[in-house]
């Protein structure tokens, strides 16, 4: 058996999607099962190059139909567009399967971010090409000094007097930087000081003045340091100039962060149908190690946070999806995504790994990958750190001021998000506006948990109105963090219940979830009232928000029926 809530190779059947689309994720899903858990454990211990995957992609079109725009598809390409449902759904898959492959296709569309953005309509027509050719890309922005610093590029453009420049500096970080058709490469002029002097332009790996350093990563994923030696950057190379260029690099990131979540869900799923099976199988003291209450409650946790890592994500897409120009309530469900999503799969695998113990290190298991990827997606496209401080900035708005919205459907229809890559300026966060999230806490106020974390969320509008940091606390990081965890987790339980309410999702999982999340709200509220800079008022408003969750043995025994099927459920082909 398997449960419907989870992806499995056997079952799936994306029929939800065009016909094309289908047959395309189908085809993904096929190529992987046919290579068989063998031979991707092997590419991924001995850090083969993804040539072969690279090589199917190609054949089949699949990065091409996905990552071209409408707009810079030909009349005759009827299925090329920029879809974040069916990203979402190849992003799960390529997580299932391995994450070098979800990596090389990651930074393709960061690569692509900037083109598509541009103006220049030859570069997007040789992007569209080099799709077509069966390229990769890359997004040259981080360098080893400053990061993903662009204030401080070292990337400098010399004009060369004949309309383009000589660009010469290092990047480091740079996926697909062996391989890329087009990089796409942030750098400042040296003729012109400030914003006005930024620019991005097209660089090919393959010049003879694009030079390769070395893969920094010792994985799979080829994660470049490059240097350009007196690289010649035409007027056709051209990006974007001045502070386009800014928004550009931001923009994009803001499409990219995105693709983090589906795929730390699919790491976790194929990482669960292992980890049941090898408990539910393990005989100690006579009994199945999933006779133990521990294990059960471990385990339980581990399937519930991944159910709601999935309703959160699938529910975050049809907000994307519908963002525009006076609905930019993207702008924080996509650093959640990023932020949230990501760190509760270190905690679902960190749970299974708990139950499985050594297990989880032996090589011929895809879990000892997933315990070593599950890591980086935290860390990719803005640390943990950088997203909780940006939804910060939302939380006066979100939690105080709702504003009036159409209600947003679930958008799974095949429509081009054109919006994506004409986001316009990156900044006027505080001008941002929310529906009222209570509704969605209400429409479930009958189940025990939702009630109880209900009590929570409201704890923290009134702290929000009431004893919001000061000025001095808005300087202490450490301290802001710590609301910000608070106020991450109302967000995660609002979209969950808005795609539960869409789904239709059994409330017995939905209570156990919430659960969970009652425990997690507590665990944040005692750490912030142990922060040095706290004041006495929000020591004490911090306690006050302690809750225990609602117990319930015949709930509990219900979501454990769940995950107990998932034993055996599934094991890939050798």
């Amino acid at each position: 058996m398997s449960d419907p809530l989870l992806f499995h190779p056997h079952t799936y059947d994306p029929a939800h999607f065009d016909p094309e689309t289908r047959r395309l994720l189908r085809a993904t899903v096929d190529w992987f099962e046919a290579r068989g858990k063998r031979r991707i454990i092997e590419d991924y211990r001995t850090r083969a190059w993804l040539a072969d995957f690279l090589a199917f992609s190609a054949k089949e079109g699949l990065f091409a139909t996905f990552l071209t725009p409408a707009a810079a598809a030909g009349e005759d390409e009827p299925d090329k567009r920029w879809d974040t449902a069916r990203i979402a759904a190849l992003n799960e898959i390529f997580g299932f399967y391995g994450l070098d492959y979800w990596y090389a296709w990651q930074v393709t569309i960061l690569g692509l971010g900037p083109v598509w953005q541009s103006d220049n309509a030859a570069a997007r027509e040789r992007a569209a090409q080099l799709l077509a050719d069966g390229e990769v890309f890359a997004f040259g922005l981080s360098e080893k000094s400053h990061g993903a610093d662009i204030y401080s590029t070292d990337m400098l453009l010399e004009p060369d007097g004949d309309g383009g420049f000589r660009a010469t500096g290092s990047k480091y970080y740079i996926g697909n930087g062996n391989a890329a058709g087009l990089v796409s490469v942030f750098g400042r002029r040296t003729d012109v000081e400030g914003p006005d002097g930024y620019v991005f332009f097209a660089a090919d790996s393959r010049h003879p003045a694009y030079r390769l350093v070395k893969n920094v990563v010792d994985s799979s994923k080829y994660v470049s340091e490059f240097r350009l030696e007196d690289y010649p950057v035409t007027a056709e190379d051209v990006l974007h100039t001045g502070r386009a260029a800014f928004d550009a690099a931001l923009n994009t990131v803001n499409v990219g962060k995105f693709n983090l979540c589906t795929a730390s869900i699919g790491i976790c799923e194929h990482a669960m149908y292992e980890a049941v099976t090898h408990a539910h199988n393990r005989i100690l003291y006579g009994r199945p190690v999933t006779a133990f209450p521990h294990v059960r409650r471990e385990l339980a946790d581990a399937y519930v946070r991944l159910v709601g890592m999935k309703l959160f994500s699938d529910r975050a897409v049809d907000y994307f999806r519908s963002a525009g120009p006076d609905d930019r309530r993207y702008l924080l469900f996509n650093p959640m995504t990023k932020m949230k999503v990501t760190t509760e799969g270190e905690k679902v695998i960190d749970l299974m790994w708990d139950v499985i113990a050594a297990k989880g290190f032996e090589k011929d298991n895809y879990f000892a990958q997933a315990a070593v990827e599950i890591r980086g997606l935290p860390k990719l496209e803005g640390t943990v750190h950088v997203n909780l401080a940006l939804i910060l900035k939302f939380m006066r708005n979100h939690l105080l001021e709702p504003a009036e919205y159409a209600p947003v459907p679930t958008r799974l229809d095949a429509a081009d998000d054109a919006f994506l890559f004409r986001q316009g300026p990156a900044r006027g966060l505080g001008s941002v506006r929310f529906h009222d999230w209570r509704p969605a806490y209400d429409a479930y106020a009958a189940v025990p948990n939702v009630a109880r974390f209900r009590e929570q969320a409201d704890a923290l509008a009134e702290f929000a109105a009431t004893i919001a940091p000061d000025e001095a606390q808005g300087r202490d990081l450490d301290f802001l963090l710590s609301v910000g965890q608070l106020f991450a987790l109302v967000v995660h339980g609002q979209l969950i219940l808005e795609q539960a309410r869409l789904t239709d999702l059994d409330e017995s999982v939905l209570d156990e979830l919430f659960s969970v999340l009652v425990r997690d709200f507590s665990q944040h509220a005692v750490e912030l009232h142990g922060k040095d800079s706290s004041t006495p008022e929000q020591q004490a408003w911090a306690l006050a928000a302690v809750r225990r969750p609602v117990v319930d043995e015949a709930r509990s025994a219900r979501v454990w029926s769940r995950v107990e099927v998932l034993s055996g459920a599934y094991e890939m082909a050798q």
